[in-house]
């Protein structure tokens, strides 16, 4: 028992097949006539990215991202708000808007959006100080840097969380 390849179609088998004269005609006869051109085309290479160009658009995407941009274009908040004191009567700027989760003001993403990118880069610089076949002031240099960019990083986002909900973790 002959088992048929699954690669032909009905439409092959049809114009294999078919017992019509004028598309047979039409099927031979022009290419006894004419020859295809001998095209020497050159494909286009395409070089990979450099890691450098790999981290630095990763690092973009993740600032976008954190940042609330989406967000941003769908939402459309203010650059940054506006609060009159009551003393005074003068009007201030106001960067976070307090008391909504769920809600930024522009300046408030960017903000906080660098600020997990400091941490995260922190991260990364610590993990470069690791590397054994570095010299010895290039790896300390990194671990410093590294600790102080997630220290500052994770000090200022809890101190944006504090100023965004009032009482937070106290």
């Amino acid at each position: 028992m002959a088992i048929k390849p699954a690669t032909t179609t009905a439409t092959d088998d049809a114009t294999t097949t078919s017992s019509d004269p004028i598309l047979h005609l039409l099927r031979i006869l022009p290419f006894s006539v004419l020859r295809p051109p001998r095209l020497r085309l050159k494909l286009p290479t395409l070089t990979l990215p450099t890691p450098t160009t790999t981290l630095s658009l990763l690092l973009l995407t993740y600032f976008l991202v954190v940042s609330g941009v989406v967000y941003d274009v769908i939402v459309e908040p203010p650059g940054i708000g506006s609060t009159q004191d009551p003393s005074t009567g003068a009007v201030r700027p106001v960067v976070f808007l307090s008391g909504r989760v769920n809600g930024q003001y522009i300046i408030e993403g960017l903000s906080s959006g660098f600020m997990f990118l400091l941490a995260g880069l922190g991260i990364v610089l610590m993990d470069l100080s690791l590397d054994k076949n570095r010299d010895k002031n290039v790896r300390v240099s990194y671990g410093v840097t590294g600790v102080s960019a997630l220290v500052i990083g994770y000090v200022m986002s809890m101190l944006f969380i504090r100023i965004k909900i009032p009482g937070y973790l106290r």
